[in-house]
């Protein structure tokens, strides 16, 4: 039975589109009789022991902290894994390292089964570079911004087998110069059997927030400046106009709160804009019975791109009507009047026009939220999309005659 150990950046018990997806992978593939276990670097923030078992899931947590200049601390963090992953390997006996994002995770894999001799999976959910521009954090060309493509680079190059979460990320690592043969698909997913039919309106909530019948349009998650969310507000007065008793639900909360508050409140729309703060995970589905149409209108760039994001598939398998900016992220997931409706990015306008012409065919809603479900559930189900972890490990453990463990072409 095979074993494998992933390599985490943080974990449950946060919640995070990273940790859900992790979830599910780890929980299917134990669903599919793989003994395995997780190791988490320095920047899992939170507290507790130094393994816990979380939803059935074993984690082992790496202890220490470091510092230094840009560049001298990550390395430091990266030794600090690669010995956590090393002294737990000794231990338990992985056959297969399998790291995810960042680079950070997967340069210590890599250091470590090169020292154990076993082989390394790297798995890309995003190019981290990409992702503290889109966030803030950081600034295309940097410094930083260098460093971090070069150490990707790097692990793509060294591990045994990569997959990406998307086209758009492997086709940028290919125009790199990496070898298509190594790269595989392993996209975003969900767990299909924790979506039943969906919740009924919540009338009480419904009363508490002052949401009036609508349509609702809404948007759950975390407010950062590539969602696109002050698009999304600014759309409004233009979708009232054809639509007068449009409201928007704002759920969530994050650097662009503030902000976002502020434009709300001097927008003519201010009255139909509601904002609920971050709600418990528990309380979710709630609120996603209140609204009539998920809206993503992520801004345009490098991350949204190349990136798909999880939030539309869970609203499509939930049988949610979901519009989206036209993004490469985006496109990879909703087909534009088939499972989903896309509209220009950047454009305010646009926005208001398409989901004005999706709220005025409510006889087509259940058609598109059917076809949605079902398409996720044939291409975004973790109870198949695991398999195709489960052909690479068979192939790199498959022994050669006269030589070593294999590698992926």
């Amino acid at each position: 039975m095979t074993r494998v150990l992933h390599v985490l950046d943080h974990s449950l018990p946060l919640h995070s589109g990273y940790t859900f997806r992790t979830r599910a992978i780890l929980t299917s593939q134990q669903a599919q009789g793989i003994q395995l276990r997780a190791i988490t670097g320095l920047r899992h923030s939170e507290d507790g022991p130094d393994m816990e078992e979380i939803d059935g899931l074993t984690f082992h947590r790496t202890r220490g902290t470091v510092s230094g200049p840009p560049g001298v601390r990550e390395f430091r963090e990266i030794a600090r894994l690669t010995e956590a992953i090393i002294a737990l390997a000794q231990e338990w006996r992985p056959d297969v390292l399998h790291a995810h994002s960042p680079a950070l995770c997967g340069m210590a894999a890599v250091r470590a089964g090169q020292l154990l001799g076993i082989p390394v999976v790297y798995e890309v959910r995003a190019f981290w570079e990409d992702a503290a521009v889109g966030n803030g954090t950081g600034s295309e060309g940097s410094f930083k911004y260098r460093l971090t493509r070069a150490l990707e680079n790097r692990v793509v190059a060294q591990a045994d087998a990569v997959f990406t979460i998307c086209n758009g990320l492997r086709e940028d690592l290919i125009a790199r110069g990496h070898s298509a043969g190594k790269i595989g698909l392993s996209p975003n997913g969900v767990d299909m059997a924790l979506f039943g039919e969906p919740a009924p309106r919540d009338d009480a909530l419904a009363a508490e927030l002052a949401i009036e019948t609508g349509p609702v349009i809404g948007f759950i998650g975390s407010f950062y400046d590539y969602e696109g969310l002050d698009d999304l507000i600014a759309a409004m007065p233009l979708l009232i106009d054809r639509q007068p008793g449009a409201q928007l639900l704002l759920v969530g909360g994050g650097p662009m709160e503030a902000a976002l508050r502020a434009q709300a409140a001097a927008s003519t729309a201010n009255g139909a804009i509601h904002f609920t703060g971050r709600v418990p995970h528990s309380e979710v589905e709630r609120y996603y019975s209140l609204i009539d149409i998920l809206a993503y209108p992520r801004k345009r760039s490098r991350l949204t791109d190349l990136v798909t994001p999880l939030k539309p598939l869970e609203a499509m398998a939930q049988q949610r009507l979901v519009a989206a900016s036209d993004v490469g992220g985006h496109r990879e997931l909703i087909a534009d009047g088939i499972t989903g409706t896309l509209f220009p990015a950047d454009d305010p306008t646009a926005m208001a026009e398409a989901l004005d012409d999706l709220a005025r065919r409510q006889g087509s809603w259940a058609a598109m939220r059917e076809r949605a479900a079902r398409h996720v559930a044939s291409a975004h189900d973790w109870a198949r999309n695991v398999d195709r972890y489960q052909s690479v490990y068979h192939h790199l453990l498959a022994p050669v005659p006269n030589g070593p463990v294999s590698k992926a072409a």
